[in-house]
C-alpha cells in the first residue's frame, strides 16, 4: 500500500505529471486514515486507539513533520503505545503526544504484539523499503528475510498460499472472507488487488476499496449494480485521498440514491472527518437523492457535532438560509450546550427555530446565568420560539433571567396566558423576578401615546 502522507499534494498546473505541495493535512484525517489500514490488517489495539485532544478538532499536522513511536508497559497496567509528532519551530524541537493505545493485557505476548503494532505504524508512514512474500523467490536466494509474524521467507510462502486457498474456498461460498483476508494482508505485507482470488465480484470490488484500487473498484462494482448502495456506504468510510476518489466513482452517474441510503454514506465520511468528502456530498445531495427531505443538511451539520464541531461549523457555513431554517432544532441546541455563541448566531440569522428545544436552549443558557446574555441576544435576533411555549418561559423564571424572560414578552408571548398556565404546572422563580415581570408586562400593555401637531406648539393625547 502506499504510504500515509501528512502534506496534501496535487498535480502541478505546468506538468500534470508532476505533484505540488497543497498544503498540510488535519490530525483528524491523518488518525483515520491509519486507524483504517491498522483495522484491515487486524492490528488495533484490543482496549483503545485515541487521538490526542491537541488534535481532535481539525488542527493541521505542522509542516516537516515526522512520526514516531514508543511501546511500553503502563504504570498500573496493560501495554501502552505512544505515538508522537516532532518538528523544528525557531530551529528548536517540538515534540507532541499524535495517537496513543492501550491493551488490555500485560504479559510477554501482549508486549510483542504492541511491538507490531508499533512496527506497523512506522511502515505505514515511511515505507517497509521491501518486497513482499507474494514477488519473492525462492530457488537461487538464501531462506532468509521474514514477516511480522516471524516466519521465515519459504514459511511466509507456504502460509501465504495457504491463506489464499481458505479465502478463494469461502468466496465460492458466499461467506465473510474478512478475517482471512487480515491475516493474508499482514503476511504480505500490503495490498490484495494483486492476488489470485476466485471471489465474487461484490467481494472484489470491497477488496478494492480496502485496498484503495480505484480502477479494480469501478471494474468489479459495474457488475453488481444491485450492491451499488452497500458499496457507496463502504467506499465513503474509506480515508484519505483513494476513498475520495472511490467515493465518487461510487456516485458516478447515479441520481437515483435511496435517501436513508446517502444519509448513511455521509454519516460514514463525517465519522472519519474527512472534511472534503463531507462538503462534497452534503453539495452533491440533490443531484443524487430525487426525494431530499429539507432538513438533511441540518442533521448532517448536527452529526458528531460533539466529536467534530470544527467539520459541523464548516457545513454550517456552506447552508442556505433555506437549508438552516429546515434544519432540526436540536442542531442549535447542542451549539449552545457547548457553548458556541458564534455558530448559534449564524444559525438564528439564517432562519432555524428552537422549536420544540426552546425551553432547553433557554435553560441550558440561563442556568445559573452562565449565558444569559447569549439567550437575550439570540432572542433579538428574533430566534422563534412559539408565543405559547411556556415551558421556555418557565425556564427563564425557574432561573431567575428576568431579561431574557421580558425578551419573551417582547417577541409576542401573553404574560397573562402563561400566568394561566402555570397554575397546573408546577413552576419556580423568586417574588423579585415576578414582580419585575408583573410590572414589565403592564408597561407592554399601555396603548403608546400618539404626538398630534398643533399651531402654536404641541399636545399628547
Amino acid at each position: 500500500m502506499d504510504i500515509i502522507e501528512l502534506e496534501r499534494w496535487k498535480p502541478s498546473q505546468s506538468d500534470p505529471r508532476l505533484r505540488e505541495y497543497d498544503g498540510q493535512r488535519t490530525g483528524l484525517e491523518v488518525f483515520h486514515e491509519l486507524k483504517y489500514r491498522l483495522e484491515s490488517m487486524g492490528y488495533l489495539p484490543d482496549e483503545y486507539f485515541e487521538i490526542g485532544f491537541d488534535w481532535s478538532e481539525g488542527q493541521e499536522i505542522p509542516k516537516g513533520a515526522d512520526i514516531f513511536c514508543t511501546t511500553d508497559y503502563g504504570e498500573s497496567e496493560g501495554v501502552y503505545l505512544d505515538v508522537y509528532l516532532k518538528w523544528y519551530e525557531d530551529h528548536k524541537p517540538v515534540t507532541k503526544s499524535f495517537i496513543t493505545g492501550k491493551t488490555l493485557g500485560e504479559n510477554g505476548n501482549d508486549m510483542d504484539r504492541m511491538f507490531l503494532i508499533s512496527s506497523a505504524i512506522t511502515k505505514a508512514f515511511h515505507g517497509d523499503h521491501a518486497a513482499h512474500a507474494r514477488f519473492m523467490r525462492i530457488d537461487g536466494q538464501e531462506d532468509t528475510g521474514g514477516a511480522v509474524l516471524h516466519l521465515s521467507l519459504k514459511e511466509q510462502l507456504a502460509l501465504t498460499d495457504i491463506l489464499k486457498n481458505r479465502m478463494k474456498q469461502l468466496g465460492q461460498q458466499g461467506q465473510d472472507t474478512s478475517a482471512v483476508e487480515q491475516l493474508l494482508r499482514r503476511v504480505t505485507g500490503t495490498g490484495m488487488q494483486e492476488a489470485d482470488l476466485q471471489l465474487s465480484d461484490y467481494q472484489k470490488a470491497q477488496v478494492a476499496i480496502r485496498d484503495g484500487d480505484v480502477n479494480a473498484f469501478k471494474e468489479h462494482a459495474a457488475k453488481v449494480p444491485e450492491s451499488a448502495d452497500s458499496l457507496l456506504i463502504e467506499a465513503a468510510g474509506r480515508p484519505g485521498i483513494a476513498g475520495r476518489e472511490l467515493t465518487v466513482a461510487a456516485l458516478s452517474d447515479r441520481k437515483d440514491i435511496d435517501y436513508e441510503v446517502y444519509c448513511a454514506a455521509c454519516k460514514k465520511s463525517i465519522d472519519i472527518c474527512d472534511t472534503e468528502k463531507s462538503l462534497f456530498l452534503v453539495q452533491w445531495a440533490e443531484h443524487c437523492v430525487p426525494n431530499l427531505e429539507p432538513s438533511f443538511y441540518g442533521e448532517m451539520a448536527q452529526y458528531h457535532y460533539w466529536e467534530n464541531p470544527a467539520l459541523s461549523r464548516t457545513i454550517i457555513g456552506v447552508c442556505t438560509p433555506e437549508q438552516i431554517a429546515a434544519a432540526p432544532s436540536s442542531l442549535l441546541y447542542a451549539v449552545v450546550m457547548q457553548p458556541d455563541f458564534r455558530t448559534a448566531r449564524g444559525l438564528v440569522e439564517k432562519g432555524i427555530s428552537g422549536g420544540e428545544n426552546s425551553w432547553r436552549i433557554l435553560h441550558s443558557l440561563t442556568y445559573e446565568n452562565r449565558n444569559s446574555w447569549m439567550a437575550e441576544s439570540l432572542l433579538q435576533q428574533r430566534m422563534w420560539v412559539d408565543p405559547e411555549d411556556y415551558y421556555a418561559m418557565r425556564s427563564c423564571i425557574e432561573n431567575n433571567a428576568v431579561d431574557v424572560a421580558k425578551q419573551l414578552l417582547k417577541n409576542g408571548m401573553d404574560y397573562e396566558k402563561f400566568q394561566e398556565w402555570a397554575e397546573t404546572h408546577y413552576w419556580g422563580g423568586s417574588q423579585e423576578t415576578l414582580q419585575a415581570l408583573s410590572d414589565y408586562w403592564r408597561e407592554l400593555k399601555v396603548p403608546q401615546q400618539e404626538e398630534i401637531p398643533e399651531q402654536g406648539g404641541m399636545r399628547f393625547v
